[in-house]
C-alpha cells in the first residue's frame, strides 16, 4: 500500500516565504498565521514538515546565513585587511537595502526585542553574531601579525568597530535610509581605519 498523500507544496519555497516573513517581522513579530499565510500552507503541514515556530526559524536562519548573509564568510578571504572591512560594511549595504528583500537584517531584528519565552532563540542568534566577530578578529589579528595593520592595532577594537558601523548600518537601512545615504556614511567611518606599517 502506498504511503501518505505527496506533500501539494514545495518545502524549498515555502522556507524561503517564511524567510521573508522573519525578515521583515523579526522572530517576535512573527505569527505562525502569517507563517501559513506566506507559505501557502495549513498548521498541520506547518507542524508536519518544519517542526514548531522555533524549528521553522533555525532552518531559516540557517538559510539566511548561508544565502544572503555568505558574503560575511566570504569577506574574510579578502587578500588585505580593509578590504575585509569594505566587503563586510558594503556586503551588509548590499544586503539591508536591495530591491528583491525586506529592508534591514534578519539577525539584529531578532536581537533588539524578545519575550522572555523567545529568549532561547534570541541567545543562538547573539551566539551566532558573537562567532562572526570572533572570527574576524581572529583575522584582523593575522593582519597584525602580517603587517598589514600598525603594531599598535587593537583587533578587538577594530572588529568591535566594524561590527558596531554594520549593524548601525543595518538598522538605519530598516528604518527606510537611502542607500546613497548610508553608502557616504560607510565611506566616512572607514577613513577611520589605520593605516599599514
Amino acid at each position: 500500500m502506498p504511503g501518505g498523500r505527496p506533500r501539494a507544496f514545495d518545502p524549498e519555497k515555502a522556507l524561503d516565504r517564511a524567510l521573508e516573513v522573519f525578515w521583515s517581522q523579526g522572530y517576535e513579530g512573527t505569527a505562525i498565521s502569517d507563517l501559513t499565510a506566506a507559505m501557502g500552507i495549513n498548521r498541520p503541514s506547518l507542524y508536519g514538515t518544519f517542526g514548531n515556530k522555533e524549528e521553522l526559524f533555525r532552518r531559516v536562519f540557517d538559510r539566511y546565513v548561508n544565502g544572503p548573509g555568505a558574503f560575511t564568510v566570504h569577506a574574510l578571504e579578502a587578500p588585505r585587511a580593509r578590504e575585509v572591512a569594505e566587503r563586510l560594511v558594503y556586503g551588509v549595504i548590499e544586503l539591508t537595502t536591495g530591491p528583491d528583500t525586506p529592508l534591514g537584517c534578519l539577525s539584529i531584528r531578532c536581537v533588539q526585542a524578545c519575550a522572555p519565552e523567545a529568549e532561547q532563540i534570541r541567545s543562538e542568534v547573539v551566539a551566532h553574531r558573537q562567532a562572526g566577530e570572533a572570527a574576524l578578529r581572529a583575522r584582523l589579528s593575522r593582519a597584525r601579525d602580517e603587517g598589514d595593520l600598525p603594531d599598535d592595532c587593537d583587533p578587538a577594537d577594530l572588529a568591535r568597530f566594524v561590527t558596531t558601523l554594520a549593524d548601525g548600518l543595518a538598522v538605519q537601512a530598516a528604518a527606510g535610509c537611502a542607500r546613497e545615504d548610508l553608502l557616504r556614511v560607510a565611506e566616512t567611518a572607514l577613513r577611520a581605519w589605520p593605516t599599514e606599517r
